[in-house]
């Protein structure tokens, strides 16, 4: 007779509710800047950031915005193959830059240039991908910020292995990773939030909802009652937040980022927020969405609404804010000025961080590329 094998399981009972989202997104300033009536009860409660946190915010937010504009208008000028635009959207990009450490990694997609530039990244570097000089032309390592992705969702699962890494070399490492609300349709997004969740990695992962996966809106991508409701059945935090509310975007991330950093597990924050202008500079929203949704939209401007809080609290005078503009206005020519000129590319830098230690193969079509190029 042989012995049947028994399997003894433990059952984990988890109070699933501490991973729920807040019944509403969370809000820390009214429309018009003023203190938001959010209820606590419905959700966590969040520290409202200190004042410099906001200003710094205001400031990285009115630079970012126009220096988005100006990549708009170089990428209709030709100086840029194409852009995507993140007007509207600014709380989300500063607020996730200014929630990290210098230390954390940030893993951004094709429509991430201001959280770039906010990171302290060149603005030329960061507009390489968009122009076609290469596939990256900033550092990653030097600026612990990976290369823009444009396939969706694809550097989910990089940002979890990323962290798991340098969690297990001694590192207290965050990575956070900026993704679309269509890239939460794909797979690659949901083998991230499993692996995130088993390996309880210290990763966050900030979906920017605005409405549309290029021309099709969310309610034809997700039946959930929110995106943030997604995190829950991998063991991850999830939480929403107002994401043209900058305050409330830091508040949430920057609990979360610490959290994660504490041990406290992955987390998925959903921000609801809106695209202003086209998916890219190729784009006609006209012909997918009214004009009156968007008019609604602009009137939750996240910089107007920042702006508005902190004059509302004697914190920025109106010599403040053309002072900004100036700063703001500086940065846009500075862009205009070095992207008017041709870039100096050389053949031969096909080769470079294509392996650690080139193959003979490599080593002999490098070799190659040298004479034909002597020869000319």
């Amino acid at each position: 007779m042989v012995d049947t094998p028994t399997h003894k399981t433990t059952e984990k009972w988890v109070d699933a509710s501490t991973w729920l989202p807040s019944h509403v997104p969370v809000s820390l300033l009214s429309t018009n800047g003023n203190t938001a009536e959010f209820d606590a009860t419905e959700g966590r409660k969040y520290p409202e950031p200190p004042p410099e946190s906001l200003l710094t915010a205001y400031r990285k937010m009115v630079v970012g915005r126009r220096f988005d504009e100006q990549a708009t208008a170089l990428a209709r000028q030709g100086r840029l193959a194409v852009h995507p635009s993140s007007l509207g959207q600014e709380a989300c990009q500063v607020g996730a830059s200014l929630a990290l450490r210098d230390t954390d990694w940030l893993f951004p997609t094709y429509r991430d240039c201001v959280a770039l530039v906010s990171r302290g990244i060149d603005p030329v570097e960061a507009l390489t991908l968009l122009r076609g000089d290469g596939h990256c032309g900033y550092d990653p390592g030097r600026h612990r910020t990976a290369p823009q992705c444009t396939p969706l969702a694809t550097h989910a699962a990089h940002a979890v292995g990323l962290a798991h890494g340098e969690r297990l070399g001694g590192a207290d490492t965050v990575a956070l990773a900026l993704v679309g609300d269509g890239a939460t349709s794909e797979g690659d997004f949901h083998e991230a939030l499993n692996l995130a969740g088993v390996l309880k990695a210290p990763v966050v992962f900030l979906v920017q909802n605005n409405g549309y996966a290029i021309s099709v809106p969310l309610s034809e991508q997700c039946a959930a009652p929110s995106l943030a409701y997604k995190g829950v059945g991998y063991g991850v935090r999830s939480e929403q937040v107002d994401g043209n509310d900058a305050a409330a975007v830091l508040a949430v991330l920057t609990t979360a980022v610490e959290d994660a950093r504490a041990g406290g597990g992955p987390w998925l924050v959903e921000a609801h927020t809106y695209r202003m202008g086209p998916h890219t500079s190729a784009d006609d929203p006209s012909r997918y969405r009214a004009a009156a949704e968007a008019d609604h939209w602009r009137g939750r401007d996240p910089i107007a609404r920042l702006e508005s809080a902190l004059r509302g609290r004697g914190l920025l005078t109106d010599e403040d804010v053309k002072t900004t503009a100036a700063e703001a206005e500086a940065y846009a020519a500075d862009v205009r000025e070095r992207l008017s000129l041709d870039p100096e590319l050389d053949p031969a830098a096909l080769f470079d961080h294509v392996f650690a230690s080139p193959t003979p193969q490599l080593t002999d079509q490098q070799a190659q590329l040298h004479t034909e190029l002597e020869g000319r």
